[in-house]
């Protein structure tokens, strides 16, 4: 799953923030997605996380949107 190789190339997640950053990808993924698209929305998920947006209802919504760059 793309959420759990992101988040151990990320760096150290303890248990809990791992099932956060699964909770809010599995939610936000959607059936036919290319891997493409699932890598991309795993990386937004992980690069919201640590931006500081730990709330999972905040974190599901902010990783809707493409990364500002």
């Amino acid at each position: 799953m793309p959420i759990y190789q992101r988040a151990k190339e990320a760096g150290v997640f303890d248990s809990s923030e791992v099932a956060l950053l699964g909770r809010v990808f599995e939610k936000l993924k959607t059936e036919g997605q290319s891997p493409e698209r699932r890598e991309a929305l795993a990386s937004r998920v992980i690069a919201n996380y640590q931006a500081g947006i730990k709330d999972e209802e905040e974190l599901a919504a902010v990783s809707k949107l493409p990364l500002g760059r």
